[in-house]
């Protein structure tokens, strides 16, 4: 029963941290087992769900960790300064927002989670990925960057789509 009440919860919070479904879906489960071990650590004055998403994202900090070694290195490029229609991103459903955040390489995208969503500090971000604190700063900037340039893209292809 609980599986089933949280299970949209903990997919959305796991899709963040992941590169695809399987991962998301691994993370999932694997934060289900330590709910369910850990479960009489509850305090049952905290808010469940608070407790469970520190799970959550800590199971995908230990799953990023373990496969770290497999994730290729990308370069990020520098960004031509070009504008874009700000409205362009109130028109972004939740799934291009996803593949957005998706598409980003997967320490930019755990520093961007932790950071901007999760509110996590610089320095606490640096504890949980075994970094310096300076590096965390680095990575969220770029991968603002790049989540700036997706959506200047997609600004480029709905113009071209309503011109033609």
């Amino acid at each position: 029963m609980l599986y089933r009440h949280f299970y949209g919860y903990a997919m959305g919070i796991a899709l963040r941290y992941s590169n695809s479904r399987d991962e998301a879906c691994e993370i999932v489960n694997d934060s289900f087992m330590k709910v369910f071990d850990k479960l009489d650590q509850h305090n049952e004055n905290n808010s469940f769900k608070g407790w469970f998403r520190r799970i959550l994202v800590n199971t995908s900090i230990d799953y990023y960790r373990r496969n770290v070694r497999y994730y290729s290195a990308m370069e990020i490029e520098k960004a031509d300064a070009e504008s874009y229609e700000p409205e362009v991103i109130s028109q972004l459903s939740k799934e291009d927002i996803l593949g957005i955040l998706q598409s980003l390489p997967e320490m930019l995208r755990m520093v961007f989670n932790m950071y901007e969503i999760e509110g996590y500090s610089h320095n606490e971000i640096a504890d949980q990925l075994g970094i310096p604190a300076s590096s965390s700063r680095t990575y969220l900037a770029r991968a603002k960057q790049k989540l700036r340039e997706k959506v200047i893209e997609i600004n480029h292809i709905k113009n071209e789509g309503a011109v033609r």
